[in-house]
């Protein structure tokens, strides 16, 4: 296994920890399993060392250096889970959009989408081996890589928070700009959210096949939609790419969960848990109680930490912790936090969870 790009996805080794999993499908685990969203991120020191002077783009689409991104936090911490190392918005990438990552502004697109004929614009029909084919080897080296060690979760945008990307051009607080397409042009929206849902359709069954073992999808701006916009534009392609990934992945024999957070997307809770997921993702907006009756033991439960609380002391943090287990219960329950880790976090208040 000198040459990495020689690696293959087969003969993986053997899973020496599936807690996660077992979580997952909602079994009963020996403890509690933990991994954190953006595990692999700017509050180690050792992540940022790595990747200084380097564009976060081409990272992306280096197979060696996502891979060993995406194992940092596991040499630091005893975490039940590796989430690949990469981007949501490769995806408006592989349709032809230029993405930037911009120092202090986040994520840049120069030409976003204005109104419904730059539709025309994008690819559609994208070859995902061809245009994603690199997170595909990074999905297979860190497989070998990990050794069985925990199990490697791929993951999504949702096809709502890629759109809204597309039209803002970046990060926004209002998303005024997509949500003009929602109410002005709902056909012109939906045709860019199945065409969204058909490339992560394919996306995601290409991590499976490279060595993914569960999939996450990130419908991180839920929370500026009404439940009668969410009902519209963001749970039907939600359930589509669930669906359809789970058909496909039966023909083989394969069985991979799914995790589905939508965050600040409380209101629709009762329908995520009835959205062909096996574990909803919970943000820290969410009484775990609250939740778990909510959902009536349809699906297997994830989070719902305030990253924030990670800069508290360290018998706080425990302290939470304590209270946050006590209401979600042990069963079909993954402890991870509300949203991502924050680059200004202190590495060592990890250990706590």
């Amino acid at each position: 296994m000198e040459n990495d790009d020689l690696i293959l996805p087969k003969d993986f080794p053997k899973l020496k920890n599936d807690t996660f999993l077992c979580a997952c499908h909602g079994q009963e685990t020996n403890h509690v399993p933990v991994w954190c969203m953006r595990q692999a991120g700017r509050y180690l020191p050792e992540f940022r060392e790595f990747r200084a002077g380097k564009d976060f783009f081409e990272t992306c689409r280096s197979p060696a250096a996502c891979c060993e991104l995406t194992l940092q936090p596991l040499r630091r911490f005893p975490f039940d889970a590796a989430i690949i190392f990469s981007d949501i918005l490769v995806i408006p990438q592989a349709m032809g959009m230029d993405v930037q990552m911009v120092a202090g502004k986040g994520p840049t697109f120069p030409e976003p989408l204005k109104e419904p004929e730059d539709l025309l614009l994008l690819q559609p029909k994208v070859d995902v081996n061809k245009e994603l084919g690199y997170v595909f080897k990074a999905i297979t080296l860190t497989r070998h890589k990990l050794d069985g060690k925990v199990p490697l979760i791929g993951f999504t945008g949702a096809p709502w928070t890629l759109m809204a990307y597309m039209i803002e051009g970046g990060g926004s607080t209002t998303h005024s700009k997509a949500k003009r397409w929602l109410y002005r042009h709902p056909e012109a929206s939906h045709k860019l959210l199945k065409m969204l849902t058909d490339v992560i359709v394919e996306y995601l069954l290409g991590q499976v096949a490279a060595g993914a073992q569960a999939l996450q999808v990130f419908e991180s701006h839920a929370g500026c939609l009404g439940p009668v916009e969410f009902q519209e534009f963001s749970l039907p392609y939600l359930r589509d790419i669930a669906r359809k990934v789970k058909d496909q992945l039966k023909e083989s024999g394969q069985d991979v969960p799914m995790i589905v957070f939508a965050k600040d997307g409380h209101y629709g809770l009762e329908d995520l848990s009835q959205s062909h997921y096996e574990v909803v993702g919970l943000d820290w907006t969410i009484d775990p109680r609250s939740a778990r009756e909510r959902t009536g033991g349809k699906v297997s439960l994830q989070g719902n930490m305030d990253p924030c609380a990670l800069y508290a002391p360290k018998e706080r943090i425990s302290e939470i912790v304590k209270k946050m287990l006590e209401g979600f219960g042990t069963r079909g329950y993954i402890a991870n936090l509300g949203h991502g880790l924050y680059p200004d976090m202190d590495p060592e208040n990890d250990h706590v969870l």
